[in-house]
């Protein structure tokens, strides 16, 4: 029979055929089996269910869900297809997954094909990584609208954006004022270090944009996703600081030129310095105002004049380059008048006095000069002609420095010395005057600009204020004019921004950024050099212009007219100041959406748009700051540090990746470096430094202040970041460095293995001792928390992670940083045994296991819980670990409760490696044992001599730097007391009735067979011996806590297997066996035992010891006691667990010690 099968793979689902009427026709061969080959192909054709839904598995089913049968509607000639699989014989439910992935079909539900993971890929869109309404659109797979897909290309897209972000406010108003004031050669410099750091941190930048999906949101999202959340949520706020500061700064500059160079009358406040700051502060918080609002209707608005705002700062550049060649034939009419080397401010006639009557081209001064122009890089050239007896007449410079118009008056010493000159602002490219502009000439605030090559009298005294000289109004260095240069260099990532917008943004981001980079550069060092070449250094070192009647500088050199300048800079300054304005709120809404600073969430929020209102709220009030300090000068270094720290950590995160060797970076960008990216990183740190050391320096607590905030507050997040990298990397490298020898005496510091038991409701039994965990160890050195979950692993794998989470909770509670061991094991007492012995990693094992003291072990019905704590005990000492057991734990202090006096008493009666003395002194640090002093208690006997050994301990307290008062205790040797012998007998016939008591295994076996004979009363005797057995039985040997015996009737299958036959005379055996313990006989058998005389020794030292201790340390808070370790001889464990309770009777909180076996104090530094 033949078949026919479509298999379709469409990428939309209206191309999908047979899902429209204009489907093949197949009502003619009814005998033919079609069938879609691919699920997902047919599905996606479901607009409900189509493949980007991120909740759906292959073609939006389930895996309990069934598509329908296929079928076939006859109609007007044409089939339709009502379902997905179409097969006129029916299909069997193993055919609706694919044939070739049979093999696969029972994971398909968590593990998808790759044709559905494609297609989830195809239908990416470049959401905002970390904001939670798109993850959660993209788990729940809810319907998104489709989206006209991104079109920009490389040169709209990054190119343009970034030359707009990168030429501002400092090219106009500031870059002739630092090539006069540095010199070209310095100039060269500065530009050149500033163009280095930005092209090494756009490379860096630029490998990080092509390793994967680019999501929007700029170096912010960058940085997060590649140094963590902590680093991220710093950088990405200093970088939001940043960004505010400089739409200050555009708006500053704007009211300057708007002031200065457009319309001078409409100061509010008459007067230089102080009320033109203040001019400046009206203005500026008017224009923020508008700019605000203008944003808060729409962004749209401010894109669609971003062209125009680029377009003049174009045409101001290219009439720059114009009119720097142009002046090489053309002169420009800016001359500076000058008495003697001395700039003057503009005025209408540079002379002492002017000839009444007299309308020649020549001036006279004192009527013995003549100043005539020749080709001369020195200036004007003063010719002595003779001039005819005239009246003269007075100028306004007269007056300034004379005071009065009479000819006679007494005049300033300089202007009497010296004469007016004028020299030529512009001298033109060809004048050669960039060989006087090579060198720098800084100066202080308050001095006179002066030209060097011009001769004055050097005896005259400083120019004051009232004289009509061009002063310096801000004292400079080089490290100032790189600070006050930098902000012109930022804004490269804007074409990261625009991620969003690009058709491809791993090819475009590298080359449009680069590409501007290097196009913004050669601007800039060739502005510097044409600067240089064609302004005299007095003009440019002259920064608002004075001496060339209040012309903006830059525009001088302009053609046809400085106003192209003026107006070209005015509108670009105020068009970085609303993208300034546009990106910043969008930033810190950002950072808000990823709730990694909890402070900040509420900035998350805004219209229904999207559009951030608090945050652009929050943005034009820190703007307001920038405009309230008023100067230019002043907040230009202030966005310098943030923008610094920003290309550093772009610089880190590139350098970090590729030194790891993360095996996810993969970088389509294939031309970077670790080294450049360290370059530019050192650049940065040294750029920081150069211009402001201590605005470096707050930059620097800033970030750090928001780092700890966030790790120690914020919400935790993982993506995946370098520093986890470099964590697990540096972790290694300190882990086989411990490998390398065994750890000193001196670095010894105990690493916990805590052991907890948690209930049937998994609660931690004794969580008092995490308490003392914490405060022996006050947050340093290893802590391990670990509990042993009873059972199989597979059946209780839930519980397992359900105790790990509750003994996290209790860790994060009692503030213990640590790690969490929960092992899963059918005996309790083996998962303690795997516990120690696999705790840990390398060097940075547990040395020390804190356990608590089972104080029902006597009532207990369970014998485990003191046979798993002895187990436990000899575990640790073959494995040489030292123990830790406080009994009486709910009576230790919380870490909440206040510090009191009080002692701690160490009786140290055997030496295991000086823990009894270190332990004191680690609890001393917190500070609930901090007021408590120290008493040290030694055991001295007959042979001793116990004034010697105070003065030995002393001494060697002494040498171990351990402030403790000393007393030995002397023990004569005395008679066993009737008392001993008595507590030895109780405790024998206690242990004997108990083994008496006790089944073996294979009588328990035999206990649960289902007996075959009739004898009802053999039967009745059985059951009242197993209710006596049941309190000391040993059949559930390794079982603790949270195991307990499981009833008769659950054995059944393993009564099955043990099949006995039971006779008469063996039921008479076993009467006779067993029952000794439950006749008067076997009572008098056990009253006439005789205590065995090396137990009684024991009792007898136990006692000895209470007693001394109870004397003398009954009022301690806390008492420290060597551990006797348990007898070889596992038939002794309950008598062992009783010497232990003699020894501690009477103590309100004890603490055994018994040491690892290797020293853990030493005498030596």
């Amino acid at each position: 029979m033949s078949s026919v099968r479509f298999t379709v793979t469409p990428t939309k689902a209206e191309d999908l055929p047979g899902m429209s009427d204009t489907s093949p026709d197949i009502s003619s061969r009814p005998s033919a089996h079609v069938r879609f080959g691919s699920r997902e192909s047919v599905n996606r054709s479901d607009p409900v269910s189509e493949g980007s839904a991120g909740g759906t598995t292959f073609g939006g089913m389930g895996g309990n869900e069934t598509p329908d049968r296929s079928s076939i509607d006859q109609g007007d000639g044409n089939s339709k297809i009502s379902s997905v699989y179409i097969n006129s014989h029916g299909m069997d439910d193993d055919e609706f997954f694919d044939r070739n992935l049979a093999l696969f079909e029972e994971e398909m539900d968590t593990r998808p094909k790759v044709s559905s993971l494609l297609n989830r890929l195809a239908n990416y869109t470049n959401l905002t990584q970390g904001a939670k309404e798109h993850e959660e659109a993209e788990i729940i797979g809810e319907k998104k609208k489709a989206s006209k897909s991104p079109q920009m290309g490389t040169f709209m897209g990054v190119y343009l954006p970034c030359l707009q972000n990168i030429f501002g406010v400092i090219l106009f108003l500031r870059l002739t004022w630092v090539v006069g004031t540095a010199g070209v050669l310095q100039a060269l410099c500065i530009v050149f270090i500033c163009c280095c750091c930005t092209l090494l941190t756009a490379i860096s930048m630029s490998a990080i944009a092509t390793n994967g999906v680019v999501p929007a949101g700029g170096s912010y999202f960058m940085i997060s996703r590649s140094l963590g959340p902590e680093f991220g949520g710093a950088v990405g706020i200093c970088f939001y600081l940043g960004t505010t500061f400089a739409g200050a700064m555009y708006i500053l500059g704007a009211i300057e030129i708007l002031l200065m160079y457009i319309v001078p009358e409409a100061e509010i406040f008459k007067g230089g310095g102080a009320a033109m700051l203040n001019n400046m502060r009206v203005y500026g918080s008017i224009c923020l105002l508008l700019m605000s609002l203008l944003v808060f209707v729409g962004v749209k608005y401010v894109n669609k004049l971003a062209s125009i705002f680029l377009a003049c700062v174009i045409v101001s550049i290219v009439s720059i380059y114009i009119g720097a060649f142009e002046s090489a034939f053309n002169e420009r009419n800016f001359d500076v008048c000058m008495l003697g080397n001395r700039t003057i401010s503009s005025h209408v006639e540079c002379n002492k006095t002017v000839p009444v009557g007299i309308k020649d081209t020549t001036w006279s001064f004192d009527g013995n000069f003549t100043l005539s122009y020749e080709n001369s890089t020195a200036g004007p050239v003063i010719v002595s002609t003779p001039a005819p007896a005239v009246e003269e007449k007075t100028t306004l410079l007269w007056e300034e420095f004379c005071h009065s118009t009479e000819l006679n008056a007494t005049c300033d010493e300089y202007f009497t010395s010296n004469n007016f000159t004028k020299i030529k602002g512009i001298p033109g490219l060809a004048s050669g005057i960039i060989s006087e502009n090579l060198w720098s000439s800084y100066i202080s605030k308050g001095e006179v600009l002066e030209k060097s090559s011009l001769s004055s009298s050097h005896s005259s005294p400083p120019a004051s204020l009232p004289h009509p000289y061009v002063f310096a109004d801000i004292t400079t260095s080089f490290t100032l004019l790189v600070g006050i240069f930098f902000p012109s260099v930022t804004g490269i990532m804007a074409g990261s921004n625009r991620s969003g917008d690009l058709k491809d943004a791993q090819r475009s981001i590298p080359i449009g950024t680069i590409l501007a980079i290097l196009t913004t550069s050669f601007v800039y060092l060739s502005s510097v050099v044409l600067f240089g070449a064609c302004i005299d250094g007095v003009v440019l070192r002259d920064k608002f212009g004075e001496s060339v009647d209040g012309t903006l500088v830059v525009g001088t050199l302009a053609w046809p007219t400085p106003w192209v300048i003026v107006i070209g800079s005015f509108f670009s300054t105020c068009g970085a100041g609303l993208q300034s304005l546009t990106g910043a709120p969008r930033l810190l809404q950002a950072i808000a959406k990823d709730n990694i600073i909890p402070f900040l969430r509420v900035f998350g929020h805004g219209k229904a748009n999207g559009e951030p209102t608090w945050a652009l709220l929050l943005t034009a009030l820190i703007a307001e700051l920038g405009i309230l300090i008023a100067s230019l000068d002043l907040v230009a270094p202030i966005l310098t540090m943030f923008f610094l720290m920003c290309y550093l950590f772009v610089n880190l995160a590139c350098a970090l990746q590729t030194l790891l060797r993360t095996p996810n970076w993969r970088p389509r960008f294939s031309y970077y470096h670790w080294t450049l990216s360290f370059l530019g990183m050192i650049i940065c740190l040294a750029l920081m430094f150069i211009s402001s050391w201590y605005y470096a320096i707050v930059a620097m607590v800033i970030a750090g202040m928001i780092y700890k905030y966030i790790e120690y507050h914020g919400a935790e997040k993982e993506w995946g970041d370098g520093i986890r990298g470099l964590s697990l990397s540096a972790a290694r490298y300190a882990l086989l460095r411990l490998e390398e020898g065994p750890p000193h005496t001196k670095n010894w510091r105990p690493q916990l293995l805590v052991l907890l038991k948690l209930d049937e409701d998994a609660h931690v039994k004794s969580p008092r001792l995490l308490t003392f965990a914490s405060q022996l160890k006050a947050g340093k050195g290893l802590t391990i928390v670990g509990t042993v979950v009873p059972g199989h692993f597979l059946q209780t794998y839930g519980e397992a992670l359900a105790a790990e989470q509750t003994l996290r909770h209790l860790m994060e509670k009692e503030r213990v940083k640590g790690f969490v061991q929960c092992i899963v094991a059918q005996k309790p007492r083996e998962g303690i045994s795997h516990m120690i012995q696999s705790s840990g990693l390398g060097g940075m094992k547990p040395n020390t296991v804190v356990m608590g003291w089972p104080h029902t072990w006597r009532q207990s019905e369970d014998p485990q819980a003191w046979k798993t704590f002895i187990n436990t005990v000899r575990v640790t000492t073959a494995a040489h670990l030292a123990l830790l057991v406080p009994k009486n734990i709910s009576l230790f202090p919380s870490n909440s409760e206040p510090p009191t006096d009080g002692y701690i008493d160490v009786w140290w009666i055997v030496h295991d490696g000086g823990m009894l003395m270190l332990l004191p002194f680690l609890l001393r640090q917190h500070k609930v044992w901090r007021k408590c002093g120290m008493r040290i208690f030694t055991v001295a006997q007959m042979e001793d001599n116990s004034i010697q050994m105070k003065k030995d301990l002393a001494t060697f307290l002494y040498h171990l730097r351990i402030e403790a008062e000393v007393e030995v205790v002397e023990m004569h040797n005395s008679d066993i007391s009737a008392y001993t012998y008595e507590r030895t007998l109780m405790m024998e016939q206690r242990s004997q009735m108990l083994r008496q008591m006790r089944l073996s295994k294979s009588d328990r076996e035999k206990e649960r067979v289902r007996w075959s004979f009739d004898d009802a009363q053999l039967v009745k005797d059985r059951n009242s011996m197993l209710r006596l057995t049941s309190i000391g039985s040993d059949d559930e040997d390794d079982t603790d806590g949270g195991e307990r015996e499981r009833p008769v009737s659950s054995s059944s299958e393993h009564h099955r297997r043990v099949q006995m036959t039971w006779t008469k005379e063996k039921t008479a055996q076993y009467r006779a066996a067993h029952s000794g313990c439950s006749t008067p006989e076997g009572f008098r058998d056990m009253l006439s035992i005789r205590p065995d005389h090396s137990n009684v020794r024991r009792m007898h030292t136990a006692v000895k010891l209470n007693e001394v201790i109870v004397n003398k340390s009954h009022d301690a808070r806390l008492v420290l006691l060597n551990m006797p370790g348990p007898p070889k001889n596992t038939e002794g464990d309950e008598n062992y667990m009783e010497f232990l309770e003699v020894l501690t009777e009477g103590l309100e909180r004890v603490l055994l010690v018994r040491g690892g076996g290797s020293e853990v104090i030493t005498i030596y530094s």
